[in-house]
């Protein structure tokens, strides 16, 4: 049977595990119930992480020419006591996203609308060979047995009900996911943290009338309609969110436009596009897999915005689901793999799930106090004041390189523990690790190319030592079958990183083991998720090295 996965939906989760799967040569087929168009962003941050995922696939440059404003626009976040009111902190350059060169990371952080993302991704996605996307139609349920799965699926206007034979099904569909239903996970925790509403409007002029320069988000701090507001996309759209709106609270388009002239203090002839309520939740499925489906992005976890985690999560989780189904169905992978998947994933989740609760607290409503507006001596030491709590709430959320890029697989029954797994700490801060299971230290080779750049598609062994020798690796991958690529380098920098004259790197770039001689003891085998004895197969890809100088 023709390798396949179905996958539910069609947002970010959704097209980023079709690349994933797609690029390494399975079959997808994307069931989506209504072509996502419209104003209304979910998310508008694209962080570091998902970006060099991006920088992977080939299509940074593709989302960068996409930014509204380009890449240069400010990143920064602003504290006012209204737009047309009083400033009271400013951060610059939050959430990663300047453009500056930053030896950290291969892809600064990007903000953009997440329709803009779902373009790029959707027109990558369809370029693949044997992905596809069908609109209209909507998910039925399935039937599994030790083969495969038939998912049924219904068009919507028709209710005419078909079938597809897959090897897997990926739910990516949502926070009201029927995949989630089918399977019978629920989800845990605290629903209704907070009752807000999303508003996107055109306010031609809006960025000419108030003095506090260009910002992506601005939190205006007032007894009236606390809220945050920023620009949103050409065309003079703008987005505005009140938050913590007490129950039964609703906007009319009428009301909305008054809530941003009373928010703002700047009247304009605002022209509401959309509206809708949202509410802040902390949910978490109590599993993620039945079988041979699989959750993924808000099927599984949701929570509040803040911080930008949510849509970016849920690509980390289809990146780290798709290279390992493709792993099995080429059958260089085992089953384990696919257990790792959960064991993997959920610590993750539960690290942004504690981080974006955090941020939630200090939300403009917690942040007023009175007299924060009068224009007197006691207004300003009132304002100052204010500006140290903002300091000290908010700089969690908008500097937090460390939930983007810090989180580690340890304990992960396909990472290989060298004894410093227990010295690693989870960090808002961001310190470059080469623990096994960490994301791998990046470096710039040269100007341009990343060390990233010169990883292979399946596993890349490095070898910072001209003495240390990869023939034992190269063999166990060439009778096991792995795809292995042997980069050798000789930089202090890269062996100051890593520690170890041997690395073994992840297809998704995550450090498997590290040591100074290759182990005779099946390291291939168990970091591919299953044993060197189980392994029957044709070899599937010839090992190479390649040698990079640096210079």
């Amino acid at each position: 049977m023709k390798q396949h996965v179905v996958i539910i939906g069609s947002g970010p989760s959704g097209l980023a595990a079709a690349i994933e799967l797609g690029g390494r040569g399975i079959a997808c087929t994307i069931l989506e119930r209504h072509a996502r168009a419209g104003y209304a962003p979910r998310a508008k941050t694209t962080h570091t992480r998902t970006r060099e995922h991006l920088r992977r696939w080939g299509i940074a440059e593709k989302l960068a020419a996409a930014s509204p404003f380009g890449v240069e626009y400010p990143s920064h976040v602003l504290y006012v006591t209204r737009l047309g009111g009083k400033l009271i902190h400013r951060f610059e350059h939050a959430l990663q996203c300047s453009s500056a060169r930053d030896d950290r990371y291969s892809e600064h952080g990007q903000w953009i609308p997440q329709y803009k993302l779902e373009a790029v991704l959707r027109e990558h996605a369809l370029s693949l060979p044997g992905v596809d996307l069908r609109y209209g139609v909507e998910f039925a349920g399935f039937v599994e047995d030790p083969t495969g799965l038939d998912v049924r699926f219904r068009n919507v206007e028709t209710g005419v009900e078909e079938a597809l034979r897959a090897d897997y099904l990926i739910g990516a569909d949502g926070a009201r996911s029927a995949v989630r239903d089918a399977i019978g996970a629920t989800m845990h925790g605290t629903y209704g943290l907070s009752r807000n509403y999303n508003i996107i409007f055109r306010a031609p002029g809006l960025a000419e009338a108030h003095a506090h320069g260009p910002g992506i988000m601005i939190g205006q701090i007032n007894n009236e309609v606390p809220s945050l507001i920023g620009p949103m996309d050409i065309g003079d759209l703008w987005y505005f969110m009140p938050t913590g709106l007490a129950a039964g609270v609703t906007y009319s388009n009428v009301e909305a436009v008054d809530a941003i002239k009373r928010s703002t203090g700047i009247d304009l002839p605002y022209e509401i596009l959309s509206s809708d309520e949202w509410v802040a939740s902390r949910l978490l499925a109590d599993r993620y897999r039945q079988g041979r489906v699989f959750l993924a992005g808000d099927a599984c976890h949701l929570h509040p915005p803040f911080g930008g985690f949510g849509m970016n999560m849920g690509i980390a989780d289809a990146v780290d689901l798709g290279w390992k189904i493709a792993a099995v169905l080429q059958g260089w992978g085992g089953p384990v793999l696919l257990d790792s998947y959960e064991i993997e994933r959920r610590p993750a989740h539960e690290f942004v799930l504690d981080e974006s609760e955090a941020n939630h607290a200090a939300s403009p409503n917690a942040l007023y106090r009175e007299g924060l507006e009068d224009d007197t001596p006691e207004g300003d030491i009132m304002r100052a004041e204010a500006a140290q709590a903002i300091i000290a709430a908010k700089t969690p959320e908008f500097y937090a390189l460390g939930v983007v890029l810090g989180y580690c697989y340890r304990g992960s029954p396909i990472i290989v523990d060298d004894g410093t797994a227990a010295d690693w700490q989870r960090s808002r801060d961001y310190s470059p690790s080469a623990t096994p299971g960490c994301l791998a230290p990046h470096h710039w080779m040269t100007e341009t190319v990343s060390l990233y750049d010169l990883f292979g598609d399946g596993y890349t062994l490095l070898v910072l030592d001209k003495d240390a020798n990869a023939a034992a690796a190269q063999q166990e991958a060439h009778a096991l079958g792995v795809p292995l690529v042997v980069v050798r380098i000789d930089d202090d920098v890269v062996r100051d990183l890593y520690q170890e004259p041997l690395i073994l790197i992840r297809p998704d770039q995550h450090v498997a083991w590290r040591g100074k001689i290759w182990p005779d003891d099946g390291l291939l085998a168990r970091v591919s998720g299953r044993t060197a004895e189980a392994f029957q197969g044709e070899v599937l890809q010839a090992e190479s090295e390649v040698i990079a100088s640096a210079t």
